[in-house]
């Protein structure tokens, strides 16, 4: 299966033939109706204009969190309904976090693509049921492994019987309190065959801050979205939001809504220039 056909597989996902990279993108966290249909109208917007095949990413709650009282969602079932909702109103794919093996059947009857977050990508038994649900799966790298080791990761769902698989990096951590993306990793991950993607929010986060609140430096996304594509990225995955100051999970380090479409734009026309090579 190659890359392409990773992407075609993916349901209502559109303009695959566009020549373009993918996008994953949306909020952090599903924190309202109102909230999701919102940004995911804005979204839908650019990427219609730009002929970007585009997939909505919300989590539908969040379990990895530094501090005890951090928001962690608005219920399981209400929020997978809202992303179940934006997915029919908009005729588009959504993909959403999942933590354990009964998230994973949970998820996959309302989501398109089940991604395994980067702290529980070596978990076999997690990769194993999203496997099995026959959805494609987007295993994140953990920040704690080299991209070579990907291949195994990958492996584990493959030999459970799907090869819908997608691989993104979101960093490495660098320190305490850092990360980095070796941008050597994306024509490492590519071996394998799978469509490879480059997280150019999170991998400006940085997390176990003294105040328990992870830090980022929103400022650097569009360098890191050049240096994706220029590096051979198949797929952008991004967090946006209208208000990322207010925003209840990771707003330190996500793109203001505002400025999506001239970073798509940006990135098109970047793009467009390292096919030719």
């Amino acid at each position: 299966m190659t890359s392409m056909n990773v992407i075609q597989n993916i349901p209502r996902i559109r303009h695959t033939g566009s020549g373009n990279f993918f996008l994953i993108a949306g909020p952090c966290v599903v924190e309202s109706e109102e909230n999701v249909f919102f940004i995911a109208d804005k979204i839908v917007r650019i990427t219609e204009k730009l002929k970007i095949p585009f997939i909505y990413k919300a989590s539908y709650k969040k379990a990895n969190r530094t501090r005890l009282d951090s928001f962690t969602g608005i219920g399981d079932e209400k929020a997978l309904k809202i992303l179940e909702k934006v997915s029919r109103s908009f005729d588009i794919p959504v993909l959403t976090d999942i933590h354990s093996v009964q998230d994973a059947a949970l998820a996959s009857a309302f989501a398109d693509v089940l991604q395994i977050p980067a702290f529980l990508s070596r978990q076999t038994d997690l990769l194993i049921a999203a496997a099995k649900t026959g959805k494609t799966v987007n295993i994140k790298k953990g920040q704690f492994m080299a991209p070579s080791s990907m291949h195994y990761a990958a492996e584990k769902v493959v030999q459970s019987g799907n090869s819908n698989i997608l691989l993104t990096d979101r960093g490495t951590m660098f320190g305490y309190g850092d990360l980095i993306v070796d941008f050597r990793g994306i024509p490492e991950m590519k071996k394998t065959g799978f469509p490879v993607v480059v997280d150019i929010t999170h991998s400006l986060q940085q997390p176990n801050q003294p105040g328990g609140v992870s830090g980022g430096h929103p400022e650097m996304i569009e360098i890191m979205g050049r240096a994706a594509i220029a590096t051979g990225a198949d797929g952008i995955f991004l967090e946006t939001h209208p208000d990322p100051a207010h925003a209840k999970s990771d707003g330190a380090n996500m793109l203001h809504l505002n400025l999506l479409e001239t970073l798509l734009q940006k990135l098109v026309m970047l793009h467009e220039t390292v096919r030719k090579f």
